[in-house]
């Protein structure tokens, strides 16, 4: 019987153009290694470059939602100060103040623009008490927040597992034939495919 989980091949997209961050936290680290590959090996299957991925990490999945919302932010930063440039010129969209050192500017490289996703991992157990309740929620609601509010897909790669097995399976690390589905790729797919559709939104393309 086929999986009837996940969503259904859409037509392949080409990641070339895009620029794409993973954060990841850091407890349960070898589901997290593994969901990073995932999300990794697809992420370059699909183009995206891999001057255009940046990876960074946090303690836990609570620091999630403000990494990813300071990484969103920062690349728009990133932009702008490569407008200026103190040797080579000063450029304001297509107009630009000739340089007084006689060096022209460089061309803004690909791998500063800003991102056009973000994928969040991490990974919370259930244990003995309220504590994974209320992270779950509290991640969950924010980083549906911070996309929202920036209009940057952000790609929840956050696995609510009930048991160590669980989480193991999302990974592709299971025991015995019950290996399971490493979600990883699944989340490179979807910043891939929401990147790509936000860009043609944004221009106002519409199938």
């Amino acid at each position: 019987m086929s999986d009837i989980k996940g969503p259904s091949p859409d037509a392949k997209i080409d990641g070339a153009p895009l620029r794409i961050a993973i954060v990841h936290a850091r407890w349960n680290k070898v589901i997290i290694d593994a969901l990073v590959a995932g999300a990794l090996k697809k992420l370059k299957e699909a183009g995206v470059k891999e001057s255009n991925i940046v990876v960074e990490s946090v303690p836990g999945s609570f620091e999630l939602p403000l990494a990813c919302s300071r990484m969103i932010g920062g690349s728009h930063i990133q932009v702008a100060s490569n407008e200026v440039d103190l040797l080579g010129g000063i450029s304001f969209g297509t107009t630009k103040v000739p340089s007084r050192t006689g060096t022209p500017a460089p061309t803004i490289p690909s791998a500063n623009q800003a991102f056009d996703a973000v994928i969040a991992i991490g990974v919370l157990i259930k244990g003995a008490t309220m504590h994974f309740e209320y992270i779950c929620d509290a991640v969950s609601h924010s980083l549906m927040k911070i996309q929202v509010d920036t209009g940057v897909p952000v790609i929840f790669g956050v696995l609510t597992a009930l048991n160590d097995n669980q989480a193991l399976e999302r990974a592709g690390l299971g025991q015995g034939e019950q290996k399971g589905h490493n979600h990883g790729e699944d989340w490179g797919l979807a910043a891939v495919e929401m990147g790509s559709h936000v860009r043609r939104w944004n221009s106002g393309k519409f199938l």
